[in-house]
Formats: C-alpha cells, sequence, structure tokens
C-alpha cells in the first residue's frame, strides 16, 4: 500500500546552546548545523525508512531544489511536490545540553498548497492507503475530506497544535497522534475527553514515558518508552509518527506498531539532528537498549 502524506518540508537551522534563552536574552550558540526538516518532511522519510512506500505531498520555493533531491534520495516519492513561490519553510532551533529544544518556524511554500492541487495529486489513491498530515501546511481538512471520499485511512498529527485546524480534521480521522499538551488543548477546544471524541484510534504520545493507546470503546494501553540517554529531542515525535503509520500500513497489529514506533524515537532522541538522521529500519532492529 502507500502512505500520502501531506507535509511541510522545512530548511533546518539547528543552534546548539548551552541552555534555551529566556525572554530577552542573548546567547551565543556553540555550533550551528543546516539540513532537512519539517514535521511533513521528517515524518515522511520515517515511513520511507521503515520500509512503507511514501508520496509526499507539499512545496517548495525557488530556493527548495535541495530538499525535494534530499527526500528522492531517501526513498520518498517526490512527484507531487510542487514549486510555489520564492521561498521554501525553513525552521530556526536551539537545542540545549540536555537535548530540549525551542523551535521558530516560518510556513513559506508550505502555506501556499492549493487544495485543487492536491485533488490532482491524489488521483493515484487506492482504497485501504494511508492519508497522513499534521498542521505545518494549508488545506490540510480539504485533502483529508478527499483521502476519505476515496477510501484511504486517515492519520492525523494535531501538531503545531491549532484548535480550529484539529476541529476541522475530527470528522475524517482514523488514528490521532498527539502529545499530552495537545491532548489537553484539544479537550479544552472541543469540550470532550478525548476517549469520547469517536476516533478509531487515539495515540498520545508521553516523552521519556513512553506513549498511551486509546482504542475506541477500550481501557488505555500503556506502551513504555525504553531507557536512553538524549542529545536531541528535535523530529523524535515525527519519527515515531512516521513509523506508526509505517507499521500500520505493512499490516502490523497497532500495539507492535507502537512498540516499532516507540523504539525509532528512542534511537532518534540520541542523535543530533532532524531528518537527515533517523534511523532505518535495520539500525532499530539491530540495537541494543540497555537499563
Amino acid at each position: 500500500m502507500t502512505i500520502w502524506n501531506l507535509g511541510s518540508i522545512n530548511a533546518d537551522l539547528v543552534y546548539h546552546v548551552p541552555h534555551l534563552p529566556g525572554p530577552g536574552e542573548t546567547l551565543e550558540a556553540r555550533s550551528l548545523s543546516h539540513g532537512l526538516g519539517g514535521k511533513g518532511a521528517n515524518m515522511s522519510v520515517a515511513a520511507a525508512r521503515a520500509a512503507a512506500r511514501v508520496v509526499h505531498l507539499g512545496a517548495v520555493g525557488k530556493d527548495g531544489t535541495w530538499m525535494v533531491d534530499r527526500l528522492l534520495e531517501y526513498g520518498v516519492d517526490t512527484r507531487c511536490i510542487r514549486s510555489v513561490g520564492p521561498t521554501s519553510g525553513h525552521a530556526i532551533i536551539a537545542v540545549d545540553d540536555a537535548g530540549e529544544n525551542l523551535i521558530v518556524i516560518h510556513g513559506g511554500a508550505n502555506r501556499a498548497i492549493e487544495a485543487g492541487a492536491l485533488f490532482a495529486d491524489m488521483d493515484g489513491a487506492a482504497r485501504g492507503d494511508w492519508f497522513l498530515t499534521q498542521n505545518e501546511t494549508s488545506a490540510q481538512a480539504e485533502a483529508a475530506e478527499i483521502a476519505k471520499s476515496r477510501g484511504l485511512r486517515v492519520a492525523y498529527a494535531a501538531a503545531p497544535f491549532d484548535a480550529g485546524a484539529a476541529r476541522a480534521m475530527l470528522p475524517f480521522l482514523d488514528l490521532l497522534v498527539l502529545n499530552a499538551v495537545e491532548a489537553a488543548q484539544l479537550e479544552e477546544a472541543t469540550g470532550q475527553g478525548i476517549d469520547t471524541l469517536g476516533i478509531t484510534d487515539v495515540v498520545v504520545t508521553l516523552g521519556g514515558r513512553g506513549c498511551r493507546w486509546i482504542a475506541h470503546g477500550a481501557d488505555p494501553i500503556e506502551i513504555p518508552a525504553l531507557p536512553v540517554t538524549p542529545v536531541d529531542t528535535t523530529g523524535a515525535g515525527d519519527t515515531f509518527t512516521g513509523y506508526l503509520v509505517a507499521g500500520l500500513d505493512r499490516g502490523l497489529p497497532m500495539e507492535q506498531a507502537l512498540t516499532l514506533a516507540t523504539r525509532a524515537a528512542a534511537l532518534m532522541v540520541t542523535r543530533a539532528g532532524t531528518a537527515d538522521v533517523i534511523p532505518d529500519l535495520k539500525e532499530i532492529e539491530d540495537v541494543a537498549f540497555g537499563p
């Protein structure tokens, strides 16, 4: 099957700092790295490295050719990535000594995606494929409606959280992935518990504690995190989501797919960087996580 991922493509500027800056603080960075990122690109790379066929739906500016080439190099089908303007998306990321991060995003071309183009781009989608998206592009709900009408299963990572975008997506979802803060924000926005939204599967990521799976009408199941020493948490959630959807696309049971995704995220936080350092399936199967 195929994962059709409507997602952001960003150039990541990563600054390593002794601590995350406070309001009004000027802080000298220890180093700077430049690479491929964006929640959408990260998820596409993760899913491709988890042995799924991935078609990326997205846009870059005239400065973004290198990012499309990098995605293709990593095994992602890039034929549906359009050039829509002069400026691609980018992110400024500060990472401290504990691996925590602070991120500022400029949407650029990611916010210029049109639903009409997506209707044509998804012409090859087949019933049973997955559609995946998050909140760093335009036209998510319109694309989800197209996907649902064509018999695709719809997965949504509700980040960065936007109450209006989340409410618009809810009618189409088979799988919702969000962290604990986003879960609380969604409950406040809807006035409902996330276990009462009628979604087939909800997964709440809990950082160093793992994740919680809430199947509709069933008791929650906890999947524990693996013990690692974090270097950089940037992209860990995207890696988790990409691996989870790829596992489900390959026919894994949900609990097994969640375990695989948890292992991928654990290995990811031991590395500095985003899409360029997402582990592949063999690495995850080979690595021994210690106590």
